[in-house]
């Protein structure tokens, strides 16, 4: 089955990759992660939780230790779209900060690009639905892979799969 995840997640990465963004500019950033980095992973997500006292990191923690493969889709040097729609809270584009670090993750952004990040991010599900390879959309993921350098990008998102005889994404204690 590892072979197939394998062959899915990067089917999922293409999904993502070729998704429809804001002006056809594209500030995705894509890897796969798998082997002992998913342990590493699994194991930081449970650190943090534990060293922040945010709850459901070791949970989750555990998921992507059980995982076959995670597949994480990242937010970099997001240019502002050049709208002046005012999505993000500033009434021109010129207005919106730089991007300024804060405890998990890199803002403020333009909402057209955290919008392209969601698509890609539902593109590469709609993939992984289609292959029928069980998988979730965790935001913890993210944080910890940003953490450890495993992606760069202001805002990470990370899908962990697995195939086996129940999801083991849901139901979870």
């Amino acid at each position: 089955m590892k072979d197939a995840i394998k062959i899915a997640a990067e089917l999922m990465a293409l999904s993502a990759r070729t998704a429809p963004k804001a002006a056809g500019q594209d500030f995705i950033e894509i890897k796969i992660i798998e082997g002992d980095d998913l342990a590493k992973l699994g194991e930081e997500m449970a650190a943090y939780g534990e060293k922040t006292g945010k709850k459901n990191y070791d949970r989750d923690g555990r998921n992507v230790e059980n995982s076959d493969a995670v597949l994480l889709i990242a937010l970099k040097d997001a240019k502002k779209a050049g709208l002046n729609c005012g999505a993000c809270g500033c009434p021109e584009c010129a207005k919106l900060p730089d991007f300024s670090e804060g405890p998990e993750f890199a803002g403020p952004m333009c909402a057209w690009r955290v919008i392209d990040l969601g698509i890609a991010v539902g593109s590469a599900v709609k993939t992984a639905s289609i292959l029928n390879v069980d998988n979730r959309i965790m935001y913890r993921i993210g944080v910890a892979a940003r953490k450890m350098g495993l992606i760069q990008g202001e805002l990470v998102v990370g899908i962990p799969l697995s195939a086996t005889g129940k999801n083991i994404y849901f139901d979870r204690k």
